[in-house]
C-alpha cells in the first residue's frame, strides 16, 4: 500500500480540531444550531471523540475532532490519529486548532492511520484521508509514512517468508528503487571474504547466510548503516524455550529499521554517500551448528568465546562493522533487536541508544522530540570492559551475572569501530497493542530521530 495525502484540488469536509479545555470557548462562537447540535451530541473535545455536523441539505457540512487535553495528549504518540481512525471514509482539510509545531506529526499520524498488515487475511485500515495541512512538506510526510510502512511489513512477515533469501530480495528491490549499487556475500564465500562470524551463526539454517551490501551516493560526508538481519533466533544450541521465540520472527528489526532509514533518505536524495550492510542469518539448529565454548576468531581478528549461541546478533554485527570501519566513514550507526536488557531498563516505548559524540547525542534527542520518535541515552560505561573479557579469548559474547546486560552488549559491538564515530541503537521494533496510527505488530524505532538529526550530525 501507499500512504498519501488527498489531493487539495478534492472537496473536503472542514475539519475542526477541539482541545479539550477549549471547547466551551470554541462552541460559544458558533452560530446557535451548530451549539445546540453539539450538545445534543454530547461533545466534549475528548481525545479520539468526532462529530459530524450537517448543512443545511443534511450533508456534512464540518466536522470536530476531539484533540483532548494536554495531560492527555502527553500520552500518545500522534494525538489527532484517534479521531482519524474514528472518522467515516470521506476527505478532510484542517480548519482551524492544530498547532502549527504539531502539524507535521499529526499528518504524519494521520497517514499511519492508513497502514494494515494484510498480507495473509483481510485487515481493516482507517478510510478518512487528509488534505495536507497548510505548512506541512506533504512529500516529505509521504516519504516517512511510507518507510515506516516498509519497517512494519518487513518485522510482521513471518519467518518462513522472511528468511535471509526474502530480506536480500527486500534490500535489493530498494537499491533498485533508487539506483544504488548492489552486493552480496553469501555461504562459504564469506569464509573466503573473511567474515568468519557470520558464516558461523548461520551456517546451520537451510537458508545461506549473507552480507548484504547496498551503496547510494557519490559526494558528501559517508554514512554507514548496519542492521541486524537475524531472520529467526531459536538460540541455536543454547536453545530458547517456546514462549521466547514467539517474536523472533521480529529479530531482523534492526535490517528493518535500517532499510526504512535508506529509504527516507534516498528518497529525500539528502547529499551523503550511504552504505547500508546487514548480515542476514537463521540461528538455527543443527549438526553443523556453533556451540557454547566455541572460540571464533573475527574478521578484525579479535578471538570471541561463545558463552551462549543465543547472544548471536553482537557476533554478526561485529564482522559488519568492522567492514564498516575499514572504510572509515564520518559516521556509523548500527541498529539491532539486541537484548533483553534494554527492555528491562527502558521498557519497549523508548530506542535506547549509544554513543561518545556528546554533541551527535544531544542532537539526536532534541531531534527525537520533534519526530515524535523517542530515543534515550545509554552510556558506554568503560568500567564495564571488564566483563566481555573472559580471558581464554579476547571477549566473550554473553558475560556471566545478567548485569548490564544491554551495556556489555554495546561495548562489545563499540570494540568493533575505532576510525570512525560510532552510534549503537538496542531496539524492539514491536508495538504490543494498537495505539492511534500505531498498529500492532513491527514498528518503526529510531530512523525518524535519526533522518531529522542527520543535516546536524553531519553538517548537511
Amino acid at each position: 500500500m501507499t500512504l498519501t495525502f488527498a489531493s487539495p484540488d478534492q472537496p473536503a469536509i472542514a475539519l475542526h480540531v477541539i482541545d479539550q479545555d477549549a471547547r466551551d470557548g470554541w462552541l460559544e462562537a458558533q452560530p446557535p444550531q451548530v451549539q445546540a447540535w453539539v450538545a445534543a451530541n454530547g461533545f466534549t473535545g475528548a481525545l479520539g471523540q468526532v462529530l459530524l455536523i450537517p448543512g443545511a441539505d443534511g450533508a456534512p457540512d464540518r466536522a470536530l475532532a476531539g484533540y483532548g487535553t494536554t495531560d492527555r495528549r502527553a500520552r500518545v504518540r500522534f494525538p489527532l490519529a484517534a479521531a482519524a481512525e474514528a472518522l467515516p471514509e470521506g476527505t478532510y482539510a484542517i480548519a482551524s486548532g492544530l498547532p502549527a509545531d504539531r502539524a507535521e506529526i499529526e499528518a504524519l499520524g494521520w497517514l499511519l492511520t492508513g497502514y494494515a498488515f494484510d498480507r495473509y487475511a483481510t485487515q481493516s485500515a482507517a478510510k478518512a484521508r487528509l488534505v495536507a495541512p497548510d505548512g506541512v512538506n506533504a512529500a516529505r510526510v509521504e516519504i516517512m509514512a511510507n518507510a515506516e510502512a516498509l519497517i512494519r511489513d518487513l518485522v510482521n512477515t513471518p519467518a518462513a517468508d522472511m528468511g535471509p533469501d526474502q530480506l536480500q530480495a527486500a534490500a535489493e528491490a530498494l537499491a533498485g528503487e533508487f539506483g544504488a549499487q548492489f552486493e552480496v556475500t553469501r555461504g562459504d564465500a564469506l569464509l573466503e571474504r573473511n567474515f568468519p562470524m557470520i558464516h558461523a551463526v548461520g551456517r546451520a539454517a537451510e537458508q545461506a547466510p549473507r552480507l548484504i551490501e547496498m551503496t547510494w551516493g557519490t559526494s558528501g560526508p559517508k554514512l554507514t548503516l548496519v542492521g541486524k538481519g537475524v531472520c529467526f533466533d531459536t538460540g541455536g544450541l543454547d536453545l530458547k524455550p517456546a514462549a521466547a521465540m514467539g517474536l523472533m520472527k521480529k529479530d531482523m528489526g534492526g535490517a528493518a529499521n535500517v532499510l526504512g532509514l535508506a529509504r527516507m533518505i534516498m528518497a529525500l536524495d539528502l547529499p551523503l554517500q550511504l552504505r547500508v550492510l546487514i548480515p542476514a542469518v537463521e540461528n538455527a539448529v543443527a549438526g553443523n551448528a556453533f556451540r557454547p565454548g566455541d572460540i571464533l576468531t573475527s574478521r578484525k581478528g579479535l578471538t570471541v568465546e561463545i558463552n551462549n549461541t543465543d547472544a548471536e546478533g553482537r557476533l554478526v554485527l561485529a564482522d559488519a562493522l568492522a567492514l564498516a570501519d575499514e572504510g572509515a566513514p564520518d559516521l556509523v550507526i548500527s541498529m539491532a533487536t539486541l537484548t533483553g536488557a534494554a527492555r528491562v531498563a527502558v521498557g519497549a516505548d523508548l530506542a535506547p541508544f549509544y554513543t561518545d559524540d556528546d554533541a551527535a547525542a544531544q542532537a539526536l534527542s532534541q531531534a527525537a522530540f520533534q519526530a515524535a520518535d523517542p530515543v534515550w541515552r545509554m552510556p558506554f560505561h568503560t568500567p564495564y570492559e571488564t566483563l566481555i573479557e573472559p580471558g581464554i579469548a579476547d571477549l566473550d559474547n554473553a558475560p556471566a551475572g545478567g548485569f548490564a546486560g544491554s551495556i556489555t552488549a554495546a561495548l562489545f559491538l563499540r570494540r568493533f569501530v575505532e576510525n570512525s564515530r560510532y552510534m549503537h541503537f538496542d531496539i524492539y521494533s514491536w508495538q504490543k497493542a494498537k495505539e492511534p496510527g500505531r498498529s500492532k505488530g513491527g514498528l518503526g524505532q529510531g530512523p525518524r530521530a535519526l533522518l531529522t538529526a542527520l543535516p546536524g550530525m553531519l553538517d548537511l
